[in-house]
């Protein structure tokens, strides 16, 4: 199951993290974001121990919304050693992600 992601545990589980973390910014009012959800869930089920994989309410989590620019969802921030190594804005078939995934794990 994917994780969930906060403004109050963002930099324990995110950041701090030494694995490539994917990072789902979404809301329950938006439809792409719906959309996608199904295969958030799927890759955090394919990469269970070699990748974090969760999601940030942008409305019940402002700050870290705020922190990293996002001003259109969904946007998935790819997350290695503290650092965004890549990103997608939008909803995308999961061999997107996939590839994303794998070229920087």
């Amino acid at each position: 199951m994917a994780l969930e992601f906060t403004d109050a545990n963002f930099k324990t589980t995110v950041l701090d993290s030494d694995k490539l973390t994917v990072v789902d910014f979404w809301a329950e009012w938006c439809g792409p974001c719906r959309a996608i959800g199904p295969v958030i869930e799927e890759l955090s089920k394919d990469y269970a121990g070699k990748v974090n994989v969760g999601k940030v309410n942008v409305d019940q989590n402002p700050q870290v919304s705020f922190n990293y620019g996002i001003t259109s969802i969904p946007a998935i921030l790819f997350i290695k050693n503290g650092q965004v190594v890549d990103k997608q804005v939008g909803a995308v078939p999961k061999s997107v992600l996939d590839k994303k995934i794998q070229s920087n794990l």
